[in-house]
């Protein structure tokens, strides 16, 4: 229960984050990821397992938001299945307190580059 909570939670912090940033277009750039894994741990305080699922989970992520940044067709599609197939797997890898501070980092993370996700 508490675990349902706190992702209906997640998706009403992203979803509201989105309306407050206003219309803002896909950014076409090329995704530079820079995933700091070690900070990431760190801020997360991951365990040993966790911290080597997290780092491969990131890797895809970052290849999967590269192909999307590239994409010359759909490319909010994509972003947008880059980003949730990414909370995806972190919701499974992470604590319920974890995955709530991931989310808050992703969301910062995505306005600061100007990505939207709808």
């Amino acid at each position: 229960m508490k675990g349902l909570v706190l992702a209906a939670m997640a998706v009403i912090c992203l979803s509201a984050s989105s309306f407050a940033a206003g219309k803002q277009p896909v950014t076409a750039t090329t995704w530079e990821g820079n995933i700091n894994i070690s900070k990431l741990s760190n801020y997360l305080k991951l365990s040993s397992a966790q911290t080597e699922e997290v780092a491969n989970i990131s890797v895809f992520f970052d290849e999967q938001m590269g192909r999307a940044t590239r994409a010359k067709k759909n490319q909010g599609k994509m972003l947008q299945n880059a980003v949730y197939g990414n909370l995806k797997l972190m919701k499974q890898t992470l604590s319920p307190e974890q995955y709530a501070k991931y989310i808050k980092l992703m969301n910062v993370t995505l306005q600061n580059r100007g990505i939207e996700i709808k």
